[in-house]
């Protein structure tokens, strides 16, 4: 599939690539292997680094309230070690330039300065027992010395201080571009952002947040991960990395993050592009006065908002109501048709056959909204297989799901696998679908109007939905304004976006004027 691009200022001659960096499975504490791994990292992410818990220093003793949890990790920390020239070679098997990129890493954890993510520009590395952050910092600079890249990214940045969180105090930007700002633990962009904490580790603090470190004057990217545990990386909604980039390579993947050309996505790929005066995210525009912003939104739903912030605080928002008055009604559609299979009884598999196609239209791509078993703690149950889904285009209109779903954990975790699928029609463009051998079809016309759903048997069997179809109109945003601020050198911007289905992006600011602490 060709990379999206967009003609935003700042962004000539890049694309639009999506993964996951930070996740887990059985390599240390986790589930499934690590070729599991990358076979679902494939199944819709460009590039992938699975991650194994290496090392924590000030790991609290082994008392007897903490004696369960202080072996788990030290289990873990030895089972990477005795498997460490495995993962490496697994890493660089799964690598392929232009298809699929792969790094090592390994988690190095942290009370005190917080967990951070150690990264290798290549597919191999060492895992680094060091006492301390600046202990660590001090192996980087003479791996650096060598030639070797490395980041040490920090991530559940919300716990704040001594509890795992960033300790902005240690925190510096020689190995950590960006930091991980969203994941399965929650949203760290202030202490008011959507998906709170709500991990064993705590609740989520001011001091911990990323606005929190911008407005001290640190200069970060942000980026989202899964931290999944169980195999899945880029599981949907939990957190994934965007980034532009001139190509698809380790080079390529890595400039783009070093240079903060990233930003945080929950699951849907988002394409979103913003410039400060000319200048993209993650950049330094010159100091002035007067700045144009340009920003550029293409969703995979409907949009809720779009929102400019500068240093942190709202200043400009453009709104569902405003988007919907702006979108005049068209013949055609183009736009975006959702298909998604689940729910049904906790504890009661269901195997799905589905074969989607598209009739009286075409086809323009395809999106997965796949998700893998939300087993974390050792003491769960471990679901059949950590492989569930298998999907393939089998024709120019057409798409088969082959997966496995066990109704949703809670009322609130989404568990359900689908896929959003771009098209070009009109009205009677029909999306047909194929599940377990029943055949049942809606005309865009139809769906336009709202979601269908359907059922597998009867009261709480698995059912699927056709999603209410999205015309472009209304997942499309750009506009451009100018801010007046003058002596605002050390201003940031940033921009986030809600779809209606409450998948969200976060923009890595753009900053004008030289380095300092904003006002």
């Amino acid at each position: 599939m060709t990379a999206p691009t967009t003609d935003a200022p700042g962004y000539a001659g890049l694309g639009l690539y999506v993964g996951d960096l930070h996740n887990h499975c059985g390599i240390s504490y986790g589930h499934g292997s690590i070729e599991d791994a990358y076979a679902n990292a494939r199944l819709q992410l460009d590039f992938a680094s699975v991650t194994g818990h290496g090392w924590w220093p000030d790991l609290p003793e082994r008392t007897p309230e903490l004696a369960s949890l202080v072996d788990y990790h030290t289990e873990g920390f030895a089972r990477l070690a005795r498997l460490w020239d495995h993962v490496q070679d697994v890493t660089a098997a799964a690598h392929e330039d232009g298809r699929f990129v792969t790094f090592q890493s390994f988690e190095w954890h942290s009370l005190a300065y917080g967990d951070h993510c150690v990264y290798f520009d290549g597919p191999r590395g060492e895992i680094i027992r060091a006492a301390d952050l600046e202990q660590l910092r001090a192996r980087l600079r003479e791996l650096a010395a060598q030639g070797v890249r490395t980041w040490a990214l920090p991530h559940h940045i919300g716990y704040g201080p001594a509890r795992r969180g960033i300790d902005w105090a240690s925190y510096t930007e020689e190995f950590a571009p960006v930091v991980e700002m969203v994941s399965m633990h929650g949203c760290a962009e202030s202490d008011e952002a959507p998906r709170g904490y709500l991990h064993t580790m705590g609740p989520r603090a001011a001091a911990g947040t990323a606005v929190h470190g911008l407005r001290l004057g640190h200069r970060f990217g942000l980026i989202g991960s899964t931290d999944h545990h169980s195999a899945f990386p880029g599981s949907h909604g939990h957190g994934r990395v965007a980034v532009w980039a001139p190509e698809l390579t380790r080079d390529g993947i890595w400039t783009a993050v070093q240079q903060r050309r990233a930003y945080a996505i929950t699951g849907d790929r988002i394409l979103l592009a913003t410039s400060v005066n000319g200048a993209p995210m993650g950049a330094e525009a010159p100091s002035a006065d007067r700045r144009r912003i340009q920003v550029t939104v293409q969703g995979r739903d409907a949009l809720d908002h779009v929102e400019l912030l500068r240093n942190g605080v709202p200043v400009h928002r453009v709104s569902r109501p405003e988007l919907l008055a702006r979108a005049a009604a068209e013949d055609t559609f183009t736009g975006t048709l959702g298909f998604a299979v689940g729910w049904g009884r906790r504890g009661e598999p269901v195997h799905w056959d589905v074969e989607l196609r598209i009739e009286g239209g075409r086809l323009l791509d395809v999106q997965p909204r796949l998700r893998g078993p939300e087993t974390v703690a050792p003491a769960e149950a471990e679901p059949d297989t950590y492989r569930p889904s298998h999907w393939e285009r089998t024709g120019p209109g057409e798409v088969r799901l082959r997966t496995v779903t066990d109704g949703n954990p809670n009322t609130a975790t989404d568990s359900t696998q689908g896929f959003s699928l771009r098209v070009e029609g009109d009205e009677r463009t029909r999306l047909v679908a194929v599940v377990n051998g029943v055949e049942t079809a809606h005309a865009v016309g139809e769906l336009l109007a709202g979601a269908r759903t359907g059922f597998t048997g009867g009261f709480v069997s698995g059912a699927y939905r056709f999603d209410r179809a999205v015309p472009d109109r209304e997942a499309t945003a750009e506009f451009e304004l100018t801010d007046e601020r003058p002596g605002g050198d050390g201003d940031f911007y940033h921009v986030r976006v809600r779809q209606v289905n409450d998948q969200w992006a976060w923009s890595s600011p753009t900053w004008v004027g030289p380095a300092g602490s904003c006002r």
